[in-house]
């Protein structure tokens, strides 16, 4: 049987064994009229007054964005929210956009071109967040799980904060969006070390749990502190097309995000699979491998202890960034994942994938079809490559037997695969979704 996996920004067509069962998600109709639906959703919040009738007579607005790796529409969302400040008589000139970076790389002027538009970023100020810049953050308290919550001053200094975002499963919080903008989009390297340390990515988390997170809830405390005067928060379709808008308070509005992000991703299974052919969801997840890593993990809640899962990643970019990529080599040279992460006093930028590819290696082999990364990127790590998806899926059916059973998510970590409706936190004990 033929199928286009998402790759790179094209997709790749590959051949599986007739009757392979296909998890697509539901999905949700597109909006018909996108910016009719962001104005309505901006002048009927959901726990708020109206944006127009907060922007009246703010001087500083501070509008956060999600960095490249986030695949939104911000070309049709941005507008109509732009708009409402004008006609409350907000200046140009009194509004920042703060690309919510995290520990990413700053996005460049092409890059936010593309996100955005030509018009948009000629209009208005950009300015990206640089985490590891402790000058630029502030110091507003400690979290009841002892999370230093430093932020990003200009946000803080701002009297209007507006925070935007994509709504999806993720694996760390649940779901992003919400107060994941502020809490590891805006905040300092201090405080990003603690939300993605070595015991928080243990405890119960994982894609589409949010009761009983731990890492939802540190993030949630943080955001709390920081102040969002108004979420922006919206869902997408395959196509990237806008299926949702969520407007108002920080937790009124993410919270009928996540439901419509969760009826949207969730696919359920009558049982775990030997094999499971995944993406990284194509471009711009599955542009480095450290981004690619979330393809195999949201494929942990359907695959069997034992058992294979082929990632099928474009990687243009290459492994990611140097931190990680030194993390790799210490892997390479013998040490052990969380020997290393559980080191006292031990933190690396970026160490928190190196622990969910281990999350995945504990439970599954890897084999990894990316023909554009370096022929010897992955050696010396525990991960096999193949040259083709076809070729992996035969050495796996090979290795597991006749019988094995195989299933195929195009969509990689866009898709909510679960075995009778119950999630699979990272710690492996399953959990209602």
């Amino acid at each position: 049987m033929q199928l286009r996996l998402d790759h790179g920004t094209s997709g790749l067509d590959v051949t599986l064994p007739d009757g392979t069962p296909v998890l697509e998600r539901p999905g949700a109709p597109a909006l018909a009229d996108p910016a009719a639906a962001i104005r309505a959703a901006l002048r009927a919040p959901l726990g708020t007054p109206p944006l127009a009738e907060l922007a009246r007579g703010k001087r500083r607005v501070c509008i956060v964005v999600s960095d490249r790796t986030r695949p939104i529409p911000y070309g049709v969302l941005l507008p109509p929210l732009l708009a409402e400040l004008d006609a409350a008589g907000v200046p140009r000139d009194a509004i920042e956009i703060l690309v919510a970076t995290g520990l990413h790389r700053p996005a460049t002027d092409a890059e936010l071109t593309a996100m955005t538009s030509p018009g948009i970023v000629a209009g208005w100020r950009f300015r990206n967040h640089v985490a590891r810049d402790g000058a630029a953050h502030r110091h507003v308290g400690t979290s009841a799980q002892g999370t230093a919550m430093v932020i990003d001053a200009g946000y803080l200094d701002a009297d209007l904060k507006i925070v935007t975002g994509l709504v999806e499963p993720h694996l760390m919080a649940g779901f992003s969006g919400g107060p994941k903008s502020i809490a590891t989009g805006i905040a300092a390297t201090e405080t990003i070390r603690r939300t993605h340390g070595a015991d928080m990515l243990e405890a119960h988390c994982g894609p589409g749990i949010v009761a009983g997170n731990p890492f939802y809830a540190d993030l949630l405390e943080v955001a709390r502190r920081a102040g969002v005067d108004f979420l922006v928060n919206v869902t997408i379709d395959r196509e990237r097309r806008l299926t949702g808008v969520f407007a108002g308070d920080l937790e009124a509005a993410h919270a009928p995000a996540r439901a419509r992000a969760l009826a949207q991703a969730r696919v359920d299974c009558d049982g775990a699979f030997d094999v499971v052919v995944t993406s990284a969801g194509g471009y711009p997840l599955d542009a480095t491998f450290y981004q690619a890593i979330k393809g195999p993990v949201a494929a942990l809640g359907i695959v069997k202890p034992g058992g294979t899962i082929v990632l099928a990643a474009e990687m243009r970019e290459g492994l990611g960034s140097a931190d990680f990529q030194q993390m790799l080599d210490r892997l390479r040279g013998g040490e052990r994942a969380m020997d290393l992460l559980t080191s006292p006093g031990f933190f690396v930028i970026d160490q928190w994938m190196v622990q969910h590819l281990d999350q995945v290696l504990r439970r599954a082999s890897l084999t990894v079809v990316a023909p554009a990364l370096a022929a010897d990127a992955l050696a010396g790590l525990p991960v096999q490559r193949a040259g083709s998806v076809e070729d992996a899926v035969a050495a796996a059916r090979r290795r597991h037997g006749d019988g094995a059973r195989v299933v195929a998510i195009p969509e990689g970590p866009y898709v909510l695969a679960t075995i009778g409706g119950r999630t699979v936190p990272l710690h492996g004990t399953p959990a209602a979704a």
